[in-house]
């Protein structure tokens, strides 16, 4: 990589920290050369520590540290992009990340469509949800809807109307979030049962 360190005046260059599994935004460091460097060879993240004027390791202290998993460098080669796994909170306050952000497996819209389900199923009566009135019905029908779903996402794929084809997909899927939770899971499950067989 070449890596412009000379840019700034100190040396420095931003390093943001990035969760290699979650992708969440941890944490802000500098590093210089020296800091690079050592981060290179000990895959344990180490900043140049502006307030000490030393080199400074992540969790030297706490000991919640943060294994090195890739580095890369932008466009204009003087910012750096971390990839880490953390062993304990980022933050010195002892939250997940320096903004008091959960550093938690999202999955865009879909984890949000999750949690509506299981709000729906815990807070909505069957009268005023459908995703209430599936649950209060049970397993069965649950499990029927998705048989439903998936026949009819068969069918519109044998067609030519590629609206209707991804409708019935977005019906199957809804319904399988709702079996998914009835069983007691969640599409993080299936996402780790996937990332074994890959």
């Amino acid at each position: 990589m070449n890596i412009n360190f000379n840019k700034n005046n100190d040396g420095l260059i931003p390093a943001i920290i990035q969760d290699g599994k979650t992708k969440t935004v941890l944490m802000l460091g500098y590093m210089n050369e020296e800091a690079y460097k050592k981060t290179i060879d000990t895959k344990r993240v180490t900043f140049f520590s502006r307030s000490k004027q030393r080199l400074w390791t992540k969790g030297e202290e706490s000991g919640n540290i943060l294994v090195l998993k890739d580095i890369k460098v932008d466009c204009d080669n003087d910012t750096l992009l971390v990839k880490v796994e953390p062993l304990g909170p980022t933050c010195h306050k002892g939250t997940d990340t320096c903004w008091d952000e959960d550093n938690s497996q999202t999955y865009g819209f879909l984890s949000s469509l999750e949690h509506i389900i299981s709000d729906r199923k815990h807070n909505s009566k069957s009268n005023e949800s459908y995703v209430a009135a599936l649950f209060e019905k049970g397993i069965n029908k649950i499990a029927q809807k998705v048989g439903e779903e998936a026949v009819e996402v068969v069918i519109e794929a044998k067609d030519d109307n590629d609206n209707l084809f991804l409708n019935e997909s977005a019906d199957l899927l809804f319904h399988y979030l709702i079996l998914l939770q009835a069983k007691g899971f969640k599409l993080e499950d299936i996402v780790s049962i996937l990332k074994q067989r890959h």
